[in-house]
This record gives C-alpha cells, structure tokens and sequence, in this order.
C-alpha cells in the first residue's frame, strides 16, 4: 500500500486500486466534452485542468486550472491532487494520491468521470459524431457506435446482446435512423404477451380466424413493412411462435392466422441479456433461428465497465427529468459516489437513483447525502436459479411471472413448475 502524505485540506487517504501487475501503458477515458481520452506510456505524466497549456485540458468549470497530475508508473496509475479547490475524488474518499493498479479504476475530478485501464496494443475506435440517443465516448460506446453505423444501412438481422439496462432499445432505435427506411419503427417485447397471443401479435389474423376475431388486424411484421421491427427479449419466444419466425426471416412472407401468406419487407433487429448460445445447447432456443438473427450482433458494455460515461450520462437523464423537477446538476461528492457504486441495473438504475435525489434535493445541487441505491453494489457472479428462490423472486418482481422467470434465467413454464414444487412441498 503506497503511504504519501496528503495536504491538510483533504481526507488523509491513499488509496490503492485493483490487483497490483505491471501494465507498460494507461489508457485514461474523461466524461468530458475537450478531452475523451489519452494514452499514458510508462513514466510519462500529465497535468489534468482547465488551463490552455496543461497537459490534459477539459471544460468542466469546477475543475482547478491544474488540479491533478497523473503518472504511469511500474505500480500502475498514480493521481496525485494538486491541492484543487473541489478536490480529487475515489469512492467517498477525497484524496491526495490514488495509486490505480491492474485491470483498472476510476475517479472523479469536479464533475468529471474518468476511467483507467491498461492500454491494449489494438487501435482504439475513431471518435466520430454521436448516434442519436447513445451517450458516452468511452472506447466501449465508440465501438458500440462504429457497430451502429457499420450495419445500420444494411438488410440482414442484428441481435444486440446486453445486460438489462443497458440500452438495448436505444441501440435499436438508433439503427433504425440511421438505416433511411422508410417504414416505422416498431418495438414489440415478445415476454409481454401470453404464448396464445404472441403469434397474433406478430402475424396478425384475419376477421373470422377464431372466435372474437371481428376484424382483421396486422402483426407487427406487417405494421414494420419498409421499416423496422424490434424483438426484444426474444430468448422468452415460444418455441411454436421460434418456427414461424424462422419461416418468415428466411423467405420474407408472413402468414396471418386464417390468412393467405404476404410478403413484408422488415428489417429485423432483436434483443436479448439471456446467453443464447448456451440456450442453444440447452435446446431452449433454436439454433438455425439464432443463426439467422446473429447475422450481425453489438454487445453492449455494462455501465460498470464505461463509469467515465456516468458524467455525461448523470447530465442527459437530469435533463429528461428537468421538465418535472426543475434544473439540477450533482455535485462532485454525489458523483464521486455514483462512479464508485457498481450498478447492476445499469442506466435504468442510473435513471431512478437520479430521479430520487432530484425529488429529495431542494434546490439546485444534488448532494452525495441524497443518493440512495436500492441494490447492492457488490457484482452478482449468477442469476438466482432453483424452486428455493421461486417465491422470493415473484414477490420482488410484484407478482409477474415473465420478470421473476427473466430475473432467475429460465422459461416460464420452468418458473412456474418451480412455484408448484415448493406450493407441493
């Protein structure tokens, strides 16, 4: 553990990050509109601040002209406060010097984020222009972007892969834009129907198809004709409703219950956090069907893994919110302690952690005091599985069967032969 001395004006903490090995390069990631990111070689330093000709300028006011220095050394990344006016933050802890090993921290300067992480030999994703609606330009959300831009003109299916959370849908939707279809946009989350009516949802029928069919309706493949359809959890598709769309991604043509087969013309984006190889081997989900919707696939990072985006992020979702609880910003502390909580909620944790401090704070400035988490920081290694858990899940889940069986990773009918083992027991 490093011991330096600290400046009376700071919390006598030196902190040491991660598991100490040696990393030759540093690349540092800053939730800033000047700088995004730099790339530190063993013994090189650098002079974080405001100031036109220190060694990393960025635009945030409560930064210090020279607030911080930071150093690659053989230990990792040392930051070192240069007795700044708002102070250098990691976790809680306000400090003089943080020493950031091996695989990587962050730390928070006024109201910016950064990340550290040791730098890899490939090169990095170009920045570019932001994709509408995807906030953050961490090297994980550059290259989500490239993926964005790369298939968004093309015709074949995309699976996004994501915890939930982490923004599948918006991914979706900025394919959408950016691909000049002109057809809707249609989402549709396949968990949110029963398996009778998901078929209909999707294909449609035909007046007089079954009893209470007074019209005809179209599915959601018809209503995205020239345009879009996002599937969203597709890893809770049926199986009986899994042959059908293969039938339709593979020859185009839908058949309406009680219908004649029509050709549509929609462009396929799906979703899902479930692994959907390993539910392939399970033969849980087919695996012709995952073939021909991974034509092409985004992973989307968790926000644990991109905390210099959290800034930025904690900025856009305040300003959803601004039209209801007036204008508000965090303060250093309070987002000192959101970069230290490791959201296994991800962005939509993000949304209601802000939205319940902006509800408690008063006036303009979010406080740390005012930040509750309604989880727990600590990472979960695996969904809850077994009939042990069943009635627990249902219960945090108030009562929905989908979301308890989504939570424990299993179908439904598996979740609920659960609930009749333990009702049994």
């Amino acid at each position: 553990m490093l011991s330096v001395p600290v400046s009376p004006s700071q919390s006598e903490h030196t902190l040491e990050l991660g598991e100490n090995s040696p990393a030759t390069a540093w690349l540092v990631e800053f939730g800033d509109e000047c700088a995004k990111h730099v790339v530190l070689e063993l013994g090189e330093h650098r002079v974080l601040g405001t100031r036109p000709r220190v060694g990393i300028q960025v635009s945030d006011r409560s930064v210090s002209g020279e607030h911080c220095r930071i150093s690659a050394c053989a230990a990792g990344l040392l930051v070192e406060d240069l007795d700044s006016r708002n102070g250098t933050f990691v976790g809680p802890a306000r400090v003089g010097r943080a020493l950031i090993a091996p695989p990587g921290g962050a730390f928070v300067v006024g109201r910016t984020s950064v990340s550290a992480r040791p730098f890899r030999a490939e090169p990095e994703p170009e920045r570019q222009e932001s994709l509408p609606g995807l906030i953050g330009s961490s090297a994980a959300m550059r290259s989500v972007a490239r993926d964005v831009r790369r298939y968004a003109a093309l015709r074949a299916p995309v699976l996004i892969q994501g915890e939930s959370g982490t923004g599948k849908d918006v991914v979706a939707r900025a394919i959408h834009e950016l691909s000049r279809r002109r057809g809707a946009y249609v989402p549709i989350n396949v968990s949110a129907f029963p398996e009778t009516l998901v078929d209909a949802e999707l294909f449609g029928h035909r007046r007089g198809a079954f009893t209470g069919a007074l019209a005809s309706r179209s599915g959601a493949f018809e209503q995205a004709d020239s345009g879009t359809l996002f599937l969203d959890e597709i890893a809770d598709l049926a199986a009986a409703v899994q042959v059908k769309l293969l039938r339709v991604v593979e020859d185009g043509t839908v058949r309406p219950i009680g219908g004649a087969p029509t050709r549509v013309d929609a462009r396929i984006v799906s979703a899902s956090w479930a692994d959907l190889p390993h539910r392939c081997r399970e033969e849980r989900f087919r695996e012709d069907l995952y073939h021909r919707l991974a034509t092409f696939v985004i992973r989307l990072p968790p926000l644990r893994d991109r905390k210099s985006d959290i800034a930025p992020l904690c900025r856009a979702l305040l300003r959803r919110i601004e039209p209801e609880l007036g204008d508000k910003e965090v303060t250093t502390a309070a987002l000192a302690r959101l970069v230290d909580h490791h959201w296994p909620g991800n962005v939509r944790e993000l949304f209601s952690v802000l939205y319940r401090a902006a509800a408690a704070t008063a006036g303009l400035a979010i406080g740390a005091e005012a930040i509750a988490f309604m989880s727990s920081s600590e990472p979960c290694a695996e969904r809850p599985r077994g009939p042990g858990v069943a009635k627990a899940l249902l219960r945090e889940h108030g009562g929905n069967v989908s979301a308890a069986a989504r939570a424990a990773g299993v179908a439904r009918s598996t979740f609920r032969s659960w609930l009749q083992r333990r009702e049994a027991s």
